[in-house]
């Protein structure tokens, strides 16, 4: 499976479009990360711990939207968005979704 940002993918003819698809992963943030990234960014430095909950919601998204691109009968899906949301109260959920057109080429 060919996932892509670009619209097209060079080489290779998009034969027939499936359709959009998606992805979309919620998670909470732990209120130990919250905190020990709290006094992270008074004092600077990256929080990895959030940069590795940003990255596991963001591969869940994608797995998902590929996951649904198969179920349609494509190959590759184009056109990927990716948005990142907070929610919930004092913002404590993290919402990825990953937008797409699932195709064949």
């Amino acid at each position: 499976m060919i996932l892509s940002t670009t619209p097209t993918i060079e080489g290779h003819p998009i034969r027939e479009y499936k359709g959009v698809v998606t992805g979309e992963t919620i998670i909470g943030a732990n209120i130990v990360r919250d905190f020990f990234a709290g006094i992270r960014d008074v004092v600077g430095g990256r929080s990895g711990s959030y940069e590795e909950v940003l990255r596991q919601a963001k591969d869940s998204s994608m797995r998902e939207l590929m996951e649904r691109a198969q179920r349609l009968g494509a190959n590759a899906v184009v056109g990927i968005d990716l948005d990142y949301e907070t929610i919930g109260s004092n913002n404590s959920m993290l919402m990825v979704t990953a937008s797409g057109t699932a195709v064949l080429i």
